[in-house]
């Protein structure tokens, strides 16, 4: 038996489909393509598969993967990213199979890739308007909890961002705090944009790279 990591990208109609949904299609698909997955014990017996760090709901995913076990230490990777891309829709497409070398604990950081604009203003004062919520000290917004709405600082999940101002919209690439311990959804940097100078944009978001505590990519 052996541990694989299968990498995927996640994109056009499903983007909106739910973690849940996503794990039962992917589910559904090992079942489908008879790869030798390790199937769970019991009663009802299914393929076991765990997803690292879910992707939120309306993201783009480039860079996603989820873990199972094969039984046959031989299998051909490539025949498992060819038998599983036939049993899954247009917007889920395996490209590559690998061993794990990263446990998914050891998640602490994401890049993303944010467009963010609309026909209305300028990406110029998109840009500027950015780089002075990003140049605060603190920013505070609302965040709802299990214990109701708190008021958190996202600056404090920033690591490193860069602004770039396009024709038609300004594209945030940003890094920001990831995992079990500490997360900064992408959504709270727009929450919080709108929320400061009283506008509504369009948004478009692509994970596009998980990493270590060190900025070592997760594989």
């Amino acid at each position: 038996m052996k541990n694989i990591r299968i990498w995927f990208k996640k994109d056009f109609e499903c983007r909106y489909i739910s973690h849940l949904d996503l794990n039962r299609c992917m589910l559904r698909a090992l079942h489908k393509s008879k790869i030798p997955v390790w199937h769970t014990e019991g009663f009802n017996p299914h393929p076991f598969a765990t997803f690292p760090l879910p992707l939120s709901l309306g993201f783009r995913g480039v860079n996603e993967c989820m873990d199972v076990k094969i039984e046959d230490n031989n299998y051909s990777y490539e025949d498992i990213i060819s038998k599983l891309n036939i049993c899954l829709p247009r917007g889920i497409q395996v490209f590559k199979v690998t061993e794990p070398v990263m446990k998914a604990g050891k998640i602490a950081f994401a890049d993303f890739s944010i467009k963010i604009g609309d026909n209305r203003t300028s990406s110029h004062i998109v840009y500027k308007q950015l780089e002075e919520l990003l140049s605060h000290e603190k920013i505070e917004i609302e965040k709802k909890s299990k214990k109701g709405l708190k008021t958190i600082d996202i600056k404090q999940g920033i690591k490193d961002f860069k602004i770039s101002e396009m024709f038609d919209y300004v594209q945030l690439d940003i890094i920001l705090s990831a995992g079990s311990a500490d997360n900064v959804n992408p959504n709270l940097i727009i929450s919080a944009l709108e929320k400061y100078f009283d506008v509504c944009y369009e948004v478009d978001i692509t994970r596009n790279n998980l990493y270590n505590s060190d900025m070592e990519l997760f594989e």
